[in-house]
């Protein structure tokens, strides 16, 4: 009985298991279908909240983002719903500039619901979707917090996500942010058909014109008007096709051209610039090479003063040291020769060496001239 019982638990948690990979897997290959419809869309017209393939895109985007979000316990032990907004205003709060404070400030987009809308087409038309859901990725700490097990914003194809996103930057989209569509209590449900497609196999037993075929032959009532009825309702729905699909290469063909004229001229604007820029730019660096040049010069010139200078400092150098070498002998002579009383004293000045040779000549002079008076 325990191992039954033990069996059959392994059995529910496979059978869980699988099913929460093909959730995953369904999610993230319809929205990478969404967004190549949204391209292929946007070839032909701009795309707005009327679009089909857009509301089919946020339906599935909302589903992936709330795809095993964790409910809110309250007080009583009750788990509420939330919604992917809470997770989004945690996890992007690092953004910058961020878009966040601007919804929240919004008037007529109250519940988190309607701002978790807003928000994606905000971000949509400032082209940085993929730039906030790289970002909440990289929080994985709060991406932890906020999902379960098993959810796509937790395992790697969540990178894949990302990546699918950088697409949706090369469409101008164009959204009113005041509309009541945002505030849509029922959650978002995701049409499937434009994404189904029957693959014929080779070894296929009948194709779909026999099985067209074998129903119309085995209802009782079909006639030969009838057959010739579908058949021309066949032939002008194919044609209607072919016309629709000229119309679109014709739009896809013309946005082309207009394409090419704007590159071509944004060339030619390039280059008139480049011609306006080359003579500046030759000017330029003739000035640069006059200008160091000249430094070059000015350089050698302040060199060749600076050693003029120098030379010169060393020759009055050395006409100082010899001036001083030939005073002093007759300095050392004049106080040997002069006598005790013939030293003049001057009050207040000091007698410096070249003062008192002076002095002692002039004493020398007078003592000597009334002796020579006497003699004659």
């Amino acid at each position: 009985m325990a191992s039954r019982s033990l069996g059959l638990h392994v059995a529910r948690k496979q059978d869980a298991a699988r099913s929460g990979a093909v959730e995953r897997r369904n999610l993230l290959t319809v929205c990478r279908f969404s967004v190549k419809t949204l391209l292929d869309r946007s070839c032909l017209d701009t795309i707005d909240d009327s679009s089909p393939e857009f509301t089919n895109f946020v339906s599935i985007l909302e589903q992936i983002l709330s795809h095993r979000l964790k409910g809110q316990t309250t007080w009583f032990g009750y788990e509420t719903h939330r919604s992917f907004w809470d997770y989004v205003k945690a996890a992007c709060s690092k953004v910058s500039p961020s878009c966040i404070h601007s919804i929240e400030s919004m008037e007529n987009v109250r519940s988190s619901r309607a701002k978790g809308r807003a928000w994606i087409r905000l971000v949509l038309m400032e082209k940085r979707l993929s730039e906030y859901i790289s970002s909440a990725l990289r929080d994985f700490k709060t991406t932890r917090k906020w999902y379960e097990d098993g959810a796509i914003m937790l395992g790697e194809e969540a990178g894949l996500l990302a990546d699918t996103l950088i697409g949706l930057n090369t469409i101008d989209f164009s959204f009113c942010l005041k509309g009541e569509g945002l505030n849509g209590s029922c959650p978002a449900v995701i049409d499937y058909t434009p994404y189904l497609k029957s693959i014929q196999r080779e070894n296929s037993i009948s194709s779909d014109e026999e099985l067209r075929t074998l129903g119309s032959s085995g209802s009782e009532n079909t006639t030969p008007e009838k057959m010739a009825a579908s058949t021309a309702e066949a032939i002008l729905t194919e044609q209607s096709s072919w016309i629709c699909r000229c119309k679109r290469l014709e739009q896809k063909y013309r946005m082309a051209l207009e394409q090419k004229c704007y590159l071509e001229e944004m060339v030619r604007l390039r280059e008139a610039q480049l011609s306006q820029v080359i003579p500046q730019n030759k000017a330029l660096q003739q000035r640069l090479t006059d200008t160091h040049l000249s430094h070059t010069l000015e350089k050698e010139q302040l060199e060749y003063i600076v050693l003029e200078l120098q030379d010169q400092l060393k020759n009055f150098q050395s006409l100082e040291q010899l001036s001083q070498t030939s005073l002093e002998p007759s300095h050392t002579l004049n106080q040997d020769t002069r006598p005790a009383s013939s030293h003049w004293h001057h009050h207040g000045k000091e007698d410096t060496p070249s003062l008192i040779g002076l002095c002692g000549l002039k004493s020398s002079e007078c003592l000597a001239s009334p002796t020579r008076g006497d003699q004659s």
